[in-house]
Parts: structure tokens; C-alpha cells; sequence
């Protein structure tokens, strides 16, 4: 999709006994003139073509998603004076060194992106990305053998499927997800149908 890729890299803290996938996905946007990373990992030192990308058209803007994915914002920010936006409280142990810019559900971020309300209480903010009819999640969705899940929370039925069926209030076409085995861009109807599905408990 024009202005809108993806690349995936293995997670440095991943471990044999976690109860998500190694290989995460991160999210490239452009929209009304700015040109915006999502919860990036950077790719490995040998991925020149990924950064050839970047270089060529440097980020404006990076944004973290939840808490627990500070992953390398830092980075991004350094290298090309992106400006950051996140969560407003972290965990003790995975601060980012920069000094993000606070956003919560509803927040408006460079080019058009609007932060979204997932009602798991992790301070996850999914973004709207209107301009490509995409949402970014970070996870509240896992993608296991090519089915899309929901995953667990302990307000899964109270709190979080209204929320999740609120969203369907956007016109959006797709959702890329950041934890998957197989593809992490989905459709319209792969989202609609993870609500019906029983949670995913890892």
C-alpha cells in the first residue's frame, strides 16, 4: 500500500519460555506530510535496504504503543530527530531514555493519527491510521495458524469486546498486528471474526 510497510525483526528479550511469538512487527506510515514509525524494533545492522529506506525518507515522528514496548525508540529518535510519543507511565525496568510526548485514547499524533480505546488497562492506545483505513495494534490481537485472536484480559467480556466492537464504527479495511506466526495484516472481516472467538490465553 502506497506510504504504508511493515518490516519484522527478532525481539531482543525474547526467550524459549515466552508465551509470544520472537519475530515482531513494526509499522512505517506516511500521512499529510509526516512520516511516522510505530512501536519500531531496528532491523538488524545488515538490513540495508530497510534502512535505505529510512534514510531515504527519515521518520518525523515515533510513537510506542503500550508500557512493555519501549523496544528501540530511542534509536529511531537519535538517528533521525523523530519526535516521540507514548504511554504516559512505563515499567520500572524498560524506560525510555527520551522524553516522549503523553498520549491516551483519543490523543490526535502527527499526520492525522489518532490514538484508540482498547479497555485492557495496559495503557494500550492501538492507532487509527484514516488515511490508509489501517489499525495499528500492539496487543490486544495475536495472530496464531492465520486465525486473528483476541488476547485475555480479565475484562475481556465487560470491557474489553465493547471496546474492540466500538472500533467498527471506523471505515478501517485492515489491521496489522505486532505478535503473529504467519502474516500480520489482516482484514476488516478477520477482526470482526476474532470477536466471536473465544480469548487467547497464550
Amino acid at each position: 500500500m502506497p506510504g504504508l510497510w511493515i518490516w519484522r525483526t527478532k525481539h531482543p528479550g525474547w526467550t524459549e519460555d515466552a508465551d509470544w511469538q520472537p519475530i515482531m512487527t513494526s509499522t512505517y506510515v506516511e500521512s499529510e506530510g509526516e512520516r511516522v514509525v510505530l512501536d519500531p524494533i531496528a532491523p538488524s545492522p545488515d538490513a540495508a535496504e530497510v534502512w535505505k529506506r529510512f534514510d531515504e525518507r527519515p521518520p518525523t515522528a515515533a510513537v510506542v504503543l503500550m508500557p512493555d514496548h519501549v523496544r528501540d525508540i530511542d534509536l529511531f529518535v537519535r538517528r533521525y530527530g523523530a519526535r516521540a510519543f507514548g504511554p504516559m507511565f512505563f515499567f520500572p525496568d524498560d524506560v525510555p531514555k527520551t522524553r516522549l510526548e503523553p498520549i491516551m485514547a483519543d490523543s490526535k499524533l502527527p499526520g492525522g493519527l489518532v490514538a484508540l480505546y482498547d479497555a485492557r488497562g495496559r495503557l494500550e492506545t492501538p492507532i487509527w491510521l484514516p488515511g490508509h483505513k489501517v489499525i495499528v495494534f500492539g496487543d490486544v490481537l495475536t495472530e496464531h495458524r492465520g486465525e486473528v485472536r483476541v488476547w485475555n484480559s480479565r475484562w475481556h467480556q465487560t470491557k474489553e469486546l465493547p471496546a474492540l466492537r466500538a472500533l467498527l464504527e471506523l471505515p478501517f479495511e485492515r489491521v496489522i498486528i505486532s505478535h503473529c506466526d504467519e502474516d500480520p495484516v489482516h482484514t476488516r472481516a478477520d477482526f470482526e471474526h476474532a470477536l466471536e472467538l473465544p480469548p487467547w490465553k497464550g
